[in-house]
């Protein structure tokens, strides 16, 4: 077993490794979707802590991943240096903060906002809950949609452009390098940067998940009432999953801004946080490989179909009478709509969850026979 384990790990390594040099003989489009997916899966990691571990509706989660790439975006694109004049004479070059200080920055601000966020919400539960975190992620968007004046922050919905790539020992990643004759475009550096992202967060999310934190959020989103009676301190739980699942929306939002060199408004919208609920959901709520491949799979399905959509020109195929995005879009929440049907716990639930369900629903049919039988006994000793 120990050897299979390992087997699967090299393979899984090795394929990880190469996908970008084999997409990228397809074109750099192909691998920009693996970049696209491994942030979302980011994301989906980040709200699955909140979700998943703790069992907090959260629809605002796009707030936290708007707030890391702003704040990558002010700090090294020329927008503040242009706007203000005293940031100017500071920084005569322009300010250009390098990625390793720019991160930690981008998270601390998200995990602060997920913090303020929690602490009005503790009281909250279900819809409720999840109505005020819509708000705030609605609320930050306008904000960054607005503050363009009297003082320009965020230039409004203008966005914020000339974003430096990342620069990392050296390396412009934002440019194709030539390595032993070959060339790597910058799409497939980003990609290896993403990924190393994404593993550094499964192996936190692992290791919180089997804590004792871990444990006493799931104990919250079973039972909060319980759990509290059992001495879990709700409060500060619940503030550290929200800190904690934003900061992984701030880092991945960073990246996304260094990734796009240009961000704006439009790109977090209420749409974008439905969709990474639905990846977390789609899944399997609270575990990790399936929330992985929920992530994976909603963020590169539109853009397969983007393609297919293109090769085969389905808007001349109907006369103009179909657009080819309003089909995209039907398709996806077609597939949705049956993957719900077919697998109603994702498309990877945890298998405890599953375990337990069905040992609780045992359980359940076990009492309700033996209480139909002593009902049984009981009228018939009445009819003696």
């Amino acid at each position: 077993m120990k050897n299979n384990k390992t087997l699967n790990f090299i393979i899984s390594a090795a394929i990880l490794l190469l996908l970008p040099v084999l997409l990228q003989y397809m074109g750099n489009f192909w691998v920009r979707i693996a970049d696209m997916a491994l942030l979302y899966v980011l994301l989906a990691l980040g709200l699955n802590i909140v979700v998943g571990y703790a069992g907090l509706l959260d629809l605002g989660f796009v707030a936290f991943f708007a707030l890391g790439a702003y704040m990558y975006g002010l700090l090294a694109s020329p927008h503040l240096t242009e706007s203000f004049a005293w940031m100017a004479m500071m920084f005569p070059d322009g300010l250009h903060m390098p990625i390793y200080a720019v991160i930690p920055i981008a998270a601390l601000l998200a995990g602060t906002f997920g913090i303020l966020l929690g602490a009005p919400t503790l009281k909250l539960r279900g819809d409720y809950l999840a109505i005020v975190t819509l708000g705030f992620g609605e609320i930050i968007r306008v904000f960054l949609n607005n503050l363009d004046h009297p003082i320009n922050i965020t230039n409004g919905p203008k966005g914020l452009n000339q974003i430096d790539p990342i620069t990392f020992f050296g390396l412009n990643m934002g440019k194709p390098q030539v390595v032993m004759g070959v060339e790597i475009s910058s799409v497939t550096f980003y990609y290896y940067m993403f990924l190393a992202l994404v593993v550094v967060s499964v192996i936190i999310c692992h290791r919180l998940e089997f804590s004792r934190i871990g444990r006493a959020w799931m104990a919250i989103r079973e039972d909060e009432i319980a759990a509290k009676a059992m001495g879990i301190n709700t409060r500060n739980m619940k503030l550290l999953a929200f800190g904690m699942g934003a900061t992984f929306g701030g880092v991945s939002g960073s990246m996304f801004a260094a990734f796009q060199q240009f961000v704006s408004p439009e790109s977090f919208s209420l749409m974008e946080s439905v969709m990474i609920v639905a990846m977390v959901v789609l899944g399997g709520i609270g575990h990790l490989p399936g929330v992985i491949l929920g992530a994976v799979l909603l963020s590169a399905l539109p853009e397969v179909l983007r393609w297919v959509s293109g090769v085969f020109d389905l808007q001349l195929l109907t006369g103009g009478r179909l657009d080819a995005s309003i089909l995209r879009q039907l398709l996806i929440a077609l597939a949705m709509i049956i993957v719900m049907l077919w697998r109603p716990r994702g498309l990877w639930p945890t298998p405890e969850h599953g375990k337990s369900l069905q040992a609780t629903m045992d359980a359940e049919k076990a009492a309700d026979k033996a209480a139909a039988k002593a009902d049984a006994k009981a009228a018939a000793a009445a009819a003696k």
